[in-house]
């Protein structure tokens, strides 16, 4: 069985987001980036289900400029066997994302894609759903246990009303949430292993898919800043003051 694990190059979660000065955007130069989270989730998924037989092939996709090769490295050295790179150092929605995969899914002929459920930066949900729709393959999103069984696979999905299980046959789209996995840590003589697979080089062209954005962003800005709160001695006092500022 083979698996297609895409991953996306963030800003890493624990750096702080800064606007750039005209607003364009958000300030990438000289910031720690690293893979989105939730795709670490899905990776760690394709391995274990390797480790336990069930897949023999694990390709890491990733679209994006040069630097996402080293985002396709920590995926190779999570357990990955080999990488392909989409190169373009333009930002890709969502659609596109999908159209690309698409066409790699025909080429590679995979049984199970695994993908994270959105990226932190654009927080999108989509691609999961969009590439499962042009594909007409059933999906399972917001994975919270994935079990694979023959020509089936049984997703436990987290709704808002508690959990839903799901029977998927194969060929399948499954998006993954927090709760499915802990990633592991790459070990020092896996990320040396992982200089040696392969990653074949793309572009969009290459798949004939026009990735010119749809949408324009026209600002970029810092939510508004909290102001402090006050501490009031009575209940006659707080429904006062809610009273002068229209709160109630």
């Amino acid at each position: 069985m083979k698996v297609l694990v895409p991953v996306k190059r963030v800003v890493d979660f624990n750096v702080k987001v800064r606007v750039k000065a005209d607003k364009s955007g958000v300030e990438l130069q000289n910031v720690k980036m690293s893979m989105n989270p939730f795709d670490e989730i899905a990776v760690e998924e394709a391995v274990r289900l390797k480790e336990a037989g069930k897949v023999s092939e694990i390709i890491i996709i990733s679209i994006g400029p040069q630097q996402a090769q080293e985002t396709i490295r920590t995926g190779l050295a999570m357990g990955g066997d080999r990488g392909i790179l989409v190169k373009t150092d333009q930002i890709t929605e969502p659609l596109a994302v999908a159209k690309i995969l698409q066409k790699i899914v025909a080429d590679e002929k995979p049984d199970l894609v695994i993908m994270g459920k959105q990226a932190i930066d654009d927080d999108c949900n989509q691609t999961g759903q969009m590439l499962a729709t042009l594909l007409g393959w059933p999906q399972g999103t917001f994975a919270s246990e994935v079990k694979l069984s023959g020509s089936s696979v049984v997703v436990t999905r987290e709704i808002d009303g508690g959990l839903e299980t799901l029977k998927l046959t194969i060929p399948a789209i499954i998006t993954t949430d927090l709760r499915l996995n802990e990633p592991r840590y790459a070990s020092l003589p896996n990320i040396m292993k992982a200089k040696q697979k392969p990653i074949d080089m793309k572009t969009p062209e290459d798949y004939g898919v026009d990735i010119s954005p749809r949408l324009k962003s026209l600002k970029v800005e810092e939510p508004t800043k909290r102001e402090t709160g006050i501490k009031v001695e009575s209940v006659e006092e707080l429904v006062s003051k809610l009273k002068k500022e229209g709160a109630i």
